[in-house]
């Protein structure tokens, strides 16, 4: 088949499937299926039903991916229409996104070693809260698996999404910051997403931590593997 028909294929398919599965969320609202969780589950069970390549897949799957880059630089908007928030609440923001950087990477990598996971694998979970890009220079920087730390991001994101909402009705955290601060910290993109959901001054206190937490794990990171390693 045409390499450009198979790329609208898979390209058509995941939209598709994000847009019926999607609906789904909003229609029963149960973090389960929240719907990248959903859609990447749908999409892997079809592509080993019919035996497709993940190479091949990617062919259009890349054309979604490239969208990355344009989503993230929009969450500007949001943040700065949120601006005053933000300045006003600084020292509460750098503090609560500093901690959860620090938390999220010293707890992955103290599990990793509990579980005497292997060196390259204990790098590889390190960065598991910061968003993709930033995990996966920092990996191949300290010398771990690239495309696992992505994967590791992902169940990171996935558990904070839908654990998130649960824990902070447990610890009642109700404030728009708190709220922001802690699903951006612990759940990068995916936690942007769900923190949206609640409002605009979540969302941008959520961009905001993802943002920042990328920043802080970049030093974080390579401290922490001089002190452990």
């Amino acid at each position: 088949m045409d390499v450009v028909l198979l790329s609208l294929l898979f390209a058509g398919m995941t939209i598709i499937a994000y847009l019926l599965l999607n609906s789904l969320y909003f229609k029963y609202r149960w973090t389960l299926l929240t719907p990248v969780l959903t859609t990447t589950t749908t999409i892997i069970i079809l592509l080993l039903l019919f035996d497709v390549p993940y190479e091949q897949y990617m062919l259009g799957g890349q054309w979604i991916g490239s969208f990355l880059g344009p989503a993230v630089v929009a969450l500007a908007v949001p943040l700065y229409k949120q601006r005053d928030l933000l300045i006003q609440n600084l020292w509460p923001v750098a503090l609560g996104v500093t901690s959860g950087a620090f938390v999220g990477m010293v707890s992955g990598l103290l599990l990793a070693k509990m579980f005497r996971f292997s060196e390259e694998l204990i790098l590889t979970v390190l960065p598991k809260s910061l968003t993709s890009p930033v995990a996966m220079q920092l990996v191949d920087g300290f010398g771990g698996i690239p495309s696992l730390a992505a994967v590791f991001v992902m169940v990171a994101g996935f558990s904070g999404v839908i654990f998130g909402s649960w824990l902070m009705k447990l610890l009642h955290i109700d404030s728009p910051i708190g709220r922001g601060i802690g699903l951006g910290s612990s759940a990068h993109g995916l936690g942007t997403a769900m923190a949206f959901e609640y409002g605009p001054k979540d969302g941008s206190m959520s961009s905001v931590a993802m943002t920042l937490c990328a920043v802080v794990g970049s030093f974080l990171g390579p401290a922490l593997v001089w002190l452990f390693f």
